[in-house]
């Protein structure tokens, strides 16, 4: 009798590894008890850098779903927002040559490179209403965290600093940010107000204690 034939696994089929839902869960969890304990806006600046340089640091936990770029322009995935509006967790995907206009946000935020890298110019009113870059540009690389407010600067504009590549970065603001009334500027001194929205109607399932009960180290 011939012997079976053994089975080839089909390399095709196999599944990628799921990504880490208890980074990002135990990140929302650290952040929820910071922003509770309602410390002034340095310390929760400072305090909350340091746990989203944490969950930069590893690229192991954003699911593919919210890491698509789009051809069109640059893509605001919502990954968490807090249940009394306190705030929000992003990630924006950034297209090779995708960029914001001249923007504020007008509560505190913190953003977060994870990949690729993206360049931020500060933007400052001059005496006449108009807006003139405030300083020299900077390149936020994969790793490093950066914060914004209205009491240490608010406007800005940002890009994708590599070329032909997508770059991501995770953001956290102090509100729902995708429903919060901001504005756009030209350099001019115009001001177009808008509401962002998400690019996303569905959030990851971080809550699934069964597939990583905790954080990894």
């Amino acid at each position: 009798m011939d012997a079976p034939a053994l089975a080839v696994p089909d390399k095709s089929a196999v599944a990628e590894a799921p990504p880490d839902t208890a980074r990002l869960r135990g990140f929302v969890q650290q952040l929820a008890a910071l922003v509770e304990s309602a410390p002034p806006e340095p310390e929760l600046l400072k305090h909350g850098s340091a746990l989203l340089a944490a969950l930069v640091a590893h690229d192991d936990w954003l699911p593919a779903a919210y890491a698509q770029p789009s051809p069109e322009r640059y893509q605001q995935f919502l990954l968490h927002a807090d249940a009394l509006g306190r705030f929000s967790v992003v990630s924006f995907v950034w297209g090779p040559g995708q960029a914001t206009p001249i923007h504020d946000h007008t509560v505190w935020g913190l953003i977060g490179m994870l990949r690729g890298a993206e360049d931020s110019q500060a933007f400052a009113r001059t005496a006449d209403g108009r807006w003139a870059p405030d300083g020299a540009p900077h390149r936020l690389q994969p790793g490093q965290v950066e914060a914004v407010s209205p009491t240490i600067g608010d406007v800005h504009r940002v890009g994708n600093a590599v070329d032909g590549q997508t770059s991501i970065s995770i953001h956290v603001y102090g509100a729902n940010i995708g429903a919060v009334q901001r504005s756009v500027y030209l350099e001019d001194g115009t001001r177009k107000p808008f509401i962002s929205g998400y690019s996303n109607s569905t959030l990851p399932n971080i809550w699934d204690l069964s597939r990583n009960p905790a954080p990894s180290a």
